[in-house]
């Protein structure tokens, strides 16, 4: 799962990406609204993690844009603002959840694998096909598949956007920790190895190509 944490405090937000990185977390790190506003544009996120106050904006202006872009992903606010007012207004404006400054990390790691789970954005459910992104596990009506490491990835990604067109680079983006690295043709691999471990073995159909534009996943499709 990719996490973007836009705090204005350097340190604190070095350390935040370092202890959620231990836990297995993809994180993406802004110390600016702007830089934020970028990255949201161009990834998709599960969760974001954002101060209320920040250079050149503010967290909570964040939120819509996060909704509008990533409707499913999860938004927790860090602030100093010990007020219940301000903790209101950023719950009405469309946050998850509110965390006080100064907390305890393990207590912020809690919050974000509770908050993972009550947007349900872990196990996906689509009729017979059950996905669960923390075992690395697909079963379809009870039996077992065999599709592990960045397939596995990208099949999950795709199935938590199925009313979206994913590009390459949006995959690459989402799933690789260093795409720029990686060429655009790893993703047809993932791909095909989907469609030759799981599509024709179960005579289904996950994924469809569109053309010029990526891939969108479409199960229950038959084929």
């Amino acid at each position: 799962m990719r996490i973007l944490i836009v705090e204005d405090e350097v340190t604190l937000n070095k350390t935040i990406a370092e202890g959620l990185q231990e836990f297995g977390y993809q994180t993406d790190a802004s110390e600016n609204f702007k830089d934020a506003e970028y990255l949201i544009g161009v990834r998709n996120y599960d969760l974001v993690l954002t101060d209320w106050m920040l250079v050149g904006g503010s967290g909570i202006d964040l939120i819509s844009m996060v909704k509008q872009k990533s409707p499913q992903a999860a938004i927790i606010v860090l602030s100093a603002k010990d007020d219940k007012e301000s903790e209101i207004k950023a719950l009405k404006s469309g946050a998850d959840d509110y965390i006080r400054k100064p907390f305890d990390f393990d207590v912020l790691v809690a919050r974000i694998e509770a908050r993972l789970r009550f947007g349900g954005s872990n196990v996906i459910k689509i009729d017979d096909l059950v996905i669960d992104p923390d075992e690395e596990k697909i079963t379809y009506k009870g039996q077992d598949i065999e599709l592990k490491g960045k397939p596995f990835e990208v099949l999950t990604h795709l199935a938590r956007h199925s009313d979206q067109i994913v590009s390459k680079e949006q995959l690459l983006d989402a799933i690789w920790e260093e795409p720029e690295l990686v060429t655009p043709n790893v993703i047809e691999v993932a791909i095909n190895q989907i469609r030759q471990k799981m599509d024709k073995p179960l005579n289904i159909s996950t994924i469809e190509t569109v053309r010029r534009r990526g891939y969108r996943f479409c199960f229950p499709k038959k084929i």
